[in-house]
């Protein structure tokens, strides 16, 4: 048995990686009838995941904060599903700014092991580079992609004061939303393969984070009664 974890807790994660395999395939084969179904499925399963891996745990404030940003997530996979009535991208734009919002308290006042680091600032120079390149064709949505690409260098930033596990998870994350403001804003110039490769990379995001939750918060919480018993 691991001293960070129960024996085998990854097994958790496993039937979530094998959904975001199907989907992915189906995705790139132009399969909505399974493509649709499975994005719905990713983060119910995700949270299944973090339940089995974090079983044992106090359940605190970290899993709380990560439960709600997955919660938040589903919403924003969903948001053409969930909200039919309302425009699809301001609602995905919204319930993804709340589930980043969540990784930042978690990330920089729960989960930090260490001090911003240097080459976080590429993250500050991505913010800059991607408005500049997609300022023409944004129109009306140039304050929201904004603000919401604020919040997700934001995440990526902090990710990177955490576990490398959680650090390479931010970082896919903000590849995969990247990858998807070229899609929706400049299709022309985005090749068909860069739709499963937006899904490819939130995945990995999304499991990479759930995963460094887990196991920076039992290093946390294993260090407590050393510090408290030296």
């Amino acid at each position: 048995m691991s001293p960070l974890a129960p024996a085998r807790w990854w097994w958790g994660f496993a039937l979530y990686g094998a959904v975001a395999v199907i989907h992915v395939a189906a995705l790139a084969a132009g399969v909505d009838a399974i493509a649709a179904p499975t994005k719905l499925l990713l983060m119910p399963l995700l949270a299944i995941g973090v339940l089995w891996a974090g079983r044992g745990s106090s359940w605190g404030l970290t899993y709380r904060l990560l439960f709600l940003a997955i919660a938040f997530s589903w919403l924003g996979d969903g948001a053409g599903t969930f909200f039919p009535f309302a425009p699809e991208l301001p609602m995905m734009l919204l319930w993804f700014g709340l589930a980043h919002l969540c990784y930042i308290w978690l990330f920089w006042r729960t989960l930090a092991v260490r001090p911003l680091p240097l080459w976080s600032s590429v993250y500050g120079l991505w913010w800059v580079g991607l408005l500049l390149i997609l300022w023409p064709t944004l129109g009306a949505l140039l304050i929201p992609v904004a603000i919401y690409g604020l919040v997700l260098g934001g995440t990526a930033a902090a990710a990177s004061r955490c576990h490398p596990l959680i650090a390479w998870g931010g970082a896919f994350f903000l590849a995969s939303d990247t990858i998807l403001a070229f899609r929706l804003f400049t299709p022309d110039a985005m090749p068909d393969w860069t739709s499963p490769l937006v899904m490819i990379t939130y995945c990995l995001g999304q499991g990479l984070i759930a995963a460094g939750v887990v196991v920076a918060d039992r290093l946390r919480t294993r260090r407590i009664p050393e510090v408290e018993t030296a």
